[in-house]
């Protein structure tokens, strides 16, 4: 796991990255990998470490206006893009929080998380997921796509503290069940 002492990276970092990301969404559709997540229209989600939003505005589209996507990060300028990008899409389903750990969201209350490439930058792996399995239904899922991990690496990561159960693979989308 990456240890940095920052808070978050700096503006110019993240805007190059969000770059990055526009020319990667050219070439491999958001819509994919969030259809891969298993999410489904109605759904509560999560989309932690949400970055730029593109798989935030997906996840929207998939659920719908019966269903709501929480993007979650730890950076202002993500959740200014994903405002952005919400609103030129004419999606009223998206709310965006600031947070680095904690989510002031009710226990119980949502379908699936998403963490897409995100999983290999947290500090504390254990309070996340800590955190997931607080505000996750029941038998809701939990999505992690990390290619700077590999895939035993997630499984053994995400099931170590007995939380969730590894489910199975959608092309590098590894499902897990909150148990």
């Amino acid at each position: 796991m990456k240890k940095d002492n920052r808070k978050y990276q700096s503006n110019l970092d993240f805007k190059l990255m969000t770059f990055f990301f526009k020319i990667r969404d050219l070439f491999r559709d958001p819509m994919e990998k969030v259809k891969n997540a298993e999410i489904k229209p109605g759904n509560v989600v999560v989309d932690y470490g949400c970055g730029p939003g593109s798989h935030a505005v997906a996840a929207a589209q998939i659920v719908g206006s019966s269903g709501k996507v929480h993007a979650i990060d730890i950076h202002p300028l993500a959740l200014q893009k994903v405002k952005k990008k919400a609103e030129k899409k004419g999606l009223d389903n998206i709310e965006t929080i600031k947070t680095d750990c904690k989510i002031q969201l009710e226990d119980n209350s949502i379908d699936i998380i998403t963490c897409f490439d995100v999983i290999h930058e947290l500090d504390d792996l254990t309070e996340h997921l800590k955190e997931f399995h607080r505000i996750l239904k029941l038998n809701a899922l939990l999505a992690v796509d990390d290619h700077h991990l590999s895939e035993s690496d997630i499984v053994s990561l995400i099931t170590q503290n007995n939380w969730f159960e590894f489910i199975k693979s959608n092309q590098n989308v590894y499902i897990f069940k909150k148990i």
